[in-house]
């Protein structure tokens, strides 16, 4: 099993900066592709911006050019730089981990995606 731990979550104001950051820990098999999701009240969630293993990022369009996702394979980590922040962007963050599980049954894998509790972020006008 995986453990995923996001940080750096907090209180902005608008026009500010914050970095967050998602550790995975434990028996990790391999991981993929990883990422951050977010959900406002009253809004669905959201991908915000993904990164595959071999570097490729993908962003929300309301985020592009303020965002920007980047990993540490080596420490199983994913950031999420968020500058010029709004208010729109105030939602629970949660990071993800595309992985692999097997049934130790049978030698069988099976992709599983792992989230981390999620982190507050709020930004005040």
């Amino acid at each position: 099993q995986v453990q995923l731990v996001e940080s750096g979550g907090g209180l902005v104001q608008a026009g500010g900066s914050l970095t967050l950051s998602c550790a995975a820990s434990g028996n990790i098999l391999r991981i993929d592709a990883m990422g951050w999701y977010r959900q406002a009240p009253g809004k669905q969630r959201e991908l915000v911006a993904g990164i595959t293993g071999g570097g490729s990022t993908n962003y929300a369009d309301s985020v592009k050019g303020r965002f920007t996702i980047s990993r540490d394979n080596a420490k199983n980590t994913v950031y999420l730089q968020m500058n010029s922040l709004k208010p729109e962007d105030t939602a629970v963050y949660s990071c993800y981990a595309d992985s692999i599980r097997m049934a130790p049954s049978v030698p069988t894998m099976y992709p599983y995606t792992y989230w981390g509790q999620g982190t507050q972020v709020t930004v005040s006008s």
